[in-house]
């Protein structure tokens, strides 16, 4: 009796041990795995968000002069200034405009520049070009917000600096933004490491089709400067740092060959930058990872390393619960399987066979008490993810229109202000000269004509976006049943995914024809259509840069519409399409998935729009979705009855 409990106890303490070894070894690893990848993710994800801001920022100064072309120093300041990007968004240096200037006129443009006082009383008599070169073409650094700190790069010739040039001569032959290689400031004496991105401005009412026509219509540039140090300050959590060490170095240019890795080439390395008193840990064997940003024309190579901590480390807690645990219940295991041998040598016979029979009843009886209360507590959350599900496709929705909104209402504000600057220039220029020549009058009115069609344009854009917002939002709240047109319903869904669908390079063909009028539930509708195309975007393009959703509609009978929406995306295997409509079932779980998406399309559209729905697709050959809805589905009293 003894010898078997000893060997029950001796295998107990073996599987306790390989336990320990799997929880130490795999499960943390696996969990230190993803938190370093969330962490990588969000650090990437940060940076190309708030160089896009930037980017944005240099789009919107280039709207100003694609209205005005004449932009001097006082509207350039007051423009600056009123966008505030240095409280809402610091990390950058300053903002530039680079002038295009000819040899012959760079006399007279530096003594208009000294001359200028419209900032400063006493103008700027101690400018000058510098370095000094002969050059066909200068670029000279005309304006500067803030000048204080920058006063270096008042005046600075960009085309005597080749870094600078190359970069200068690719944006003017493109048309885009452009960003310098890694760059010492000529502002900053302390030599950190810096970089440029310019954006070209051309003069209005010419044609820019060809390289040759946009270097003719070459103005200048505006540009946005950064110190690199200054930049991930804002971005980096100087805790996060004493566990993450991240290195930023320079690909070259997208189109070009990459340079030689080395100190020309490190943009940024958080080891000399950590705002902390703690000492760094040691590297964690395994735990890098790396990722290619595109910025302005230009590859960034970002690479993290995992430092060991309170972070990254194991924790030996679980490991030691677990062992104590498993000695307990060996020893356990070992004294019942003694006291029982001892039990069943007393006790023979069929009293002993019908009281254990009766225990596996009761046990039995348990489980399945157990496993129904089970079964009603996964259905209540399978019931409050899909109510979750659907407040996250509004969410999504209002994000995605609040995106759309962000442009037109942009563009707008810029062309009313700098419409407002060319009315008060006329009120002086009539008040000052005592009256004005018709050319100056149709010139004004043609520029007035023109800011009005932007701002008319941009606004009935938003209108647009803001009444399919509306109604799409009010529909799927209410789940109410009305009637309405297949056309208007897909438009308006459609137009809240305007966003996701160009940053995924996504061309979106509708074939649905206008007369297919359902008196059916617009709402449920239009879930249906946002959940197979956030799959499509999510899925279905994962890993490609660009894609087509077709979607199309026919009239099948006199009651049925055939509605198909096909992407020529990676597909599924037929693993994944047989287990689509399964709940909790998903390939991107942790990555946006919750695995309810096609099990609440399965259930709208078989149990709210009473139709059917058909998936199918091939591996690289796209994946199709056929829904079958009637035009006018029964009410849910007539289905109860039938």
């Amino acid at each position: 009796m003894r010898g078997r409990g000893y060997l029950a106890f001796f295998v107990g303490i073996c599987l306790t041990a390989w336990t320990c070894y799997f929880v130490m070894e795999e499960q943390q690893k696996q969990q230190i795995r993803a938190g370093f990848q969330r962490d990588t993710e969000k650090v990437a994800r940060d940076l190309q968000n708030r160089l896009q801001i930037y980017f944005d920022t240099l789009h919107s100064m280039k709207g100003v002069y694609a209205v005005n072309d004449q932009i001097d120093r006082l509207r350039f300041n007051r423009f600056v200034n009123e966008l505030k990007i240095d409280q809402r968004y610091p990390g950058y240096q300053a903002l530039q405009f680079v002038r295009v200037v000819p040899e012959a006129e760079l006399p007279a443009f530096v003594e208009q520049v000294r001359c200028d006082t419209s900032l400063a009383p006493r103008g700027y008599p101690d400018f000058h070009v510098h370095p000094a070169t002969r050059r066909p073409l200068h670029y000279i650094i005309e304006y500067t917000e803030p000048l204080k700190g920058n006063e270096n790069a008042f005046g600075l010739d960009l085309s005597a600096l080749p870094p600078h040039l190359k970069a200068l001569e690719l944006g003017r032959d493109s048309g885009d933004i452009v960003a310098t290689e890694r760059i010492t400031l000529v502002q900053d004496a302390s030599g950190e490491p810096g970089f440029v991105a310019r954006a070209p401005v051309y003069r209005n009412g010419v044609p820019l089709d060809t390289t040759a026509q946009r270097r003719a219509a070459l103005e200048g540039f505006v540009a946005v400067v950064f110190r690199v140090n200054a930049l991930m300050r804002e971005l980096l959590d100087p805790a996060l740092l004493e566990h993450l060490h991240v290195r930023i170095e320079d690909g070259g240019f997208q189109q070009g060959k990459p340079p030689p890795a080395g100190i020309d080439t490190l943009l940024y390395d958080s080891d000399g930058k950590v705002e902390s008193h703690q000492e760094r840990g040691e590297n964690v064997p395994g735990l890098t990872a790396q990722t290619v940003l595109p910025v302005a024309q230009r590859h960034w190579i970002v690479k993290f390393e995992g430092r060991s901590g309170a972070r990254y480390g194991r924790s030996q807690l679980p490991v030691l619960l677990i062992g104590m645990a498993g000695v307990i219940i060996s020893a356990l295991i070992a004294a019942l399987m003694v006291a029982n041998r001892r039990e069943s040598d007393a006790r023979q016979g069929l009293e002993f066979s019908l009281k254990e029979l009766e225990l596996q009843k009761q046990h039995a009886e348990h489980a399945r008490n157990d496993l129904s209360r089970v079964v009603a507590t996964l259905k209540q959350a399978q019931t409050n993810l899909q109510t979750s599900e659907k407040m996250a496709s509004l969410g999504a929705l209002v994000a995605g229109v609040a995106h759309e909104l962000n442009t037109p209402i942009g563009n707008s504000l810029l062309t009313a202000t700098a419409l407002a600057d060319m009315v008060r220039d006329f009120e002086r220029r009539l008040r000052e000269d005592g009256g004005l020549k018709r050319s100056a009058l149709d010139a004004h009115l043609a520029d007035a004509r023109k800011a009005c069609d932007i701002m008319a344009h941009s606004l009935t854009r938003a209108a647009d976006l803001i009444t399919s917002f509306k109604q799409v939002a009010v529909d799927q709240a209410s789940g109410q049943r009305r009637r309405f047109r297949l056309d208007e319903v897909l438009h308006d869904t459609l137009a809240t995914y305007a966003a996701q669908l160009r940053r995924a390079s996504c061309a979106v063909t509708v074939d649905v024809p206008a007369d297919l009028v359902f008196d059916s539930y617009p709402g449920s509708l239009s879930q249906v259509l946002s959940n197979l195309i956030g799959n499509a975007l999510l899925h279905g393009f994962d890993g490609r840069e660009s894609g087509v959703l077709a979607i199309s509609a026919r009239r099948e009978g006199k009651d049925l519409v055939a509605l198909q929406l096909k992407d020529n995306g990676i597909g599924m295997t037929d693993v994944v399409l047989h287990k689509i409509f399964d709940p909790f079932f998903t390939t991107k779980m942790g990555q946006g998935g919750s695995g309810l998406g096609m099990n609440i399309v399965y259930n709208i559209v078989t149990g709210v729009l009473k139709g059917t729905i058909r998936v199918e697709s091939v591996p690289a050959g796209g994946t199709s979705v056929l829904l079958v809805l009637p035009l006018s589905p029964a009410p849910e009293e007539e289905t109860l009855q039938a």
